[in-house]
């Protein structure tokens, strides 16, 4: 066992099964957990910068460099507000929404917390991205502010990526899509995904790890879904 893993977001389904599975696996010698719910020392939240440098500078004085640092947060709906099927339905707040948690935020977490890795060692830098985030990949259309800031997530980490690159020739930044996992996030939009399609968290957690440990340094900065699957922008 060596090395720090960080999970942000580990009060939700999928960050809370990354969490879970790291230690039981028990490749990390330490695995801490960071989310909005917890209080005191846990206590991080990406839609304000103070929090995130404030998680970070804790770390810091600890003396602690993660070497896995994995942003498991996102939104795609709260209370009546959902992804928008048209135009008409836009909303300047909510698509506002949508970039600080899906984009803004997990870029900042890399700002603070990148410059705590080695910078000689294999690190990583994941953040839980979406399919439905791929320009390319888009044919059904709708969904405005949830592609729109996952496909500027993918943006940040490609660019995290390159000036990563230059500073820790070993480091890996990546977006991963984790399928459709039966979280509440994705609770409302369960019913047309075939059984076979639904993974449980657990299930989710393993497969994005598995991915994450075929990982090479020439990845840094792309996407790739649950199966180890890479997705075009």
């Amino acid at each position: 066992m060596s090395g720090t893993a960080v999970i942000i977001g580990a009060s939700g389904g999928i960050g809370n099964a990354i969490a879970n599975a790291l230690e039981e696996e028990g490749e990390y010698s330490r695995v801490i957990r960071l989310a909005r719910s917890f209080e005191g020392s846990g206590h991080i939240d990406i839609a304000h910068e103070d929090s995130i440098k404030t998680a970070a500078e804790r770390l810091k004085k600890s003396g602690i460099a993660p070497t896995l640092v994995f942003t498991a947060t996102g939104l795609l709906h709260a209370g009546e507000k959902g992804p928008e099927k048209s135009l008409r339905e836009l909303d300047m707040d909510w698509l506002t929404q949508n970039y600080i948690a899906n984009a803004a935020g997990p870029a900042l977490v890399a700002k603070h917390f990148l410059p705590l890795m080695p910078r000689k060692e294999h690190c990583i830098f994941a953040a839980i991205s979406a399919r439905v985030g791929s320009i390319s990949d888009n044919r059904l259309g709708g969904w405005y502010g949830y592609r729109a800031a996952k496909a500027a997530l993918n943006m940040m980490v490609r660019n995290i990526s390159i000036e990563w690159r230059r500073q820790n020739e070993r480091s890996i930044a990546v977006a991963l899509h984790p399928g459709t996992v039966d979280t509440p996030l994705s609770k409302p939009f369960q019913a047309n995904v075939k059984p076979s399609q639904l993974f449980d968290r657990e299930r989710a957690a393993l497969q994005l790890l598995d991915v994450l440990d075929d990982l090479k340094p020439a990845d840094s900065g792309k996407i790739f879904a649950w199966d180890g699957e890479e997705i075009r922008p």
